[in-house]
């Protein structure tokens, strides 16, 4: 096992090569759940119409720097936020199994859910503004604009301007709907890794291996898609407003599915999913990867005392 530094900064790691591909699918995900914004399903424009629709059209329009807006953002946002969550679990799940039931090894469900979204939670509280800014530099478009429109020139001029204009206060708008939909995602990434991982392992014969990596972060990728879309779409209107449009997430909840029905809160689901499967499976992947190299360096150089512990 690695250190807590060492497993976020793995953690971290391998988020941002999983970005880097998964990318462009963000940028369609967040203009689909932006596109009619609090209008009836018969009044709204419909610019992007799906996943591969939505790729083709900003390519067509705006070129790749229009898939990757925002990717520096998105950098810095998931080696906070994986690194916290990659880098805590284990040390919150022994901690708090230790304390129960007096045995780190003893593998408890529900211990590993709040772990799990504990850790998540804390990195989504403290890169809320980079996702914040990401989020407006996607949604911006020069050609066909969904939501409110942002003309932010980077990450650092959009976090200037918004700290100029609004605030400390408008740096973390949105931060409770973040570290709800965050925590939901985080409190079944990891357990159902580990959880598909030993099953394969048990009842399949599969060995430690990429082969097991791909397989159990497919299976995670999958669950934490279904359970973290309806408050990531709520997530990304809370990011991009300005003013007082939403009060709050149960606000922005209720106004959406009344404006524009149950349905609306699973806008852009399809592109989630493209997202979110690669993303987790290479994450999940190359962390598995990155931890072995973190221990190899901390084997040659932390103290022995300090690796006895570890």
């Amino acid at each position: 096992m690695s250190t807590t530094t060492g497993a976020f900064i793995a953690g971290g790691i391998a988020a941002c090569g999983a970005v880097t591909v998964t990318h462009p699918f963000e940028t369609v995900k967040i203009r689909l759940q932006l596109q009619g914004e609090l209008q009836s399903k018969k009044d709204a424009p419909r610019l992007y119409r799906g996943v591969f629709h939505g790729v083709s059209v900003i390519l067509k329009n705006e070129g790749p720097k229009g898939l990757f807006r925002g990717i520096g953002a998105a950098y810095v946002y998931q080696m906070i936020l994986n690194g916290c969550r990659l880098g805590f679990y284990e040390p919150l799940r022994n901690g708090v199994t230790t304390a129960i039931f007096k045995d780190a090894n003893v593998q408890s469900l529900g211990v590993n859910i709040f772990s799990g979204a504990a850790s998540g939670v804390l990195g989504a509280a403290a890169g809320s503004p980079f996702f914040l800014v990401k989020t407006r530099l996607q949604s911006y478009s020069p050609f066909l604009p969904v939501g409110t429109q942002h003309g932010y020139k980077n990450a650092v001029d959009g976090l200037r301007k918004i700290n100029r204009t609004e605030g400390i206060r408008g740096l973390y708008r949105g931060v409770g709907a973040a570290m709800v939909r965050t925590g939901f995602g985080s409190s079944v990434q990891l357990p159902t890794y580990f959880f598909a991982k030993r099953r394969l392992v048990k009842h399949v014969g599969m060995e430690d291996g990429p082969a097991l990596h791909l397989a159990s972060s497919a299976a995670s990728g999958f669950v934490v898609c279904c359970v973290m879309h309806p408050p990531d779409t709520i997530m990304s209107r809370m990011y991009n407003q300005t003013g007082n449009l939403y009060n709050g997430v149960l606000d922005c909840l209720i106004k959406t599915i009344k404006t524009e029905g149950l349905l609306a809160i699973y806008k852009g689901y399809f592109a989630h999913l493209a997202r979110i499967l690669p993303h987790t499976i290479l994450t999940l992947s190359l962390a598995e990867q990155t931890n072995k190299f973190m221990r190899k360096v901390e084997n040659r150089v932390l103290p022995t005392t300090i690796k006895e512990k570890i």
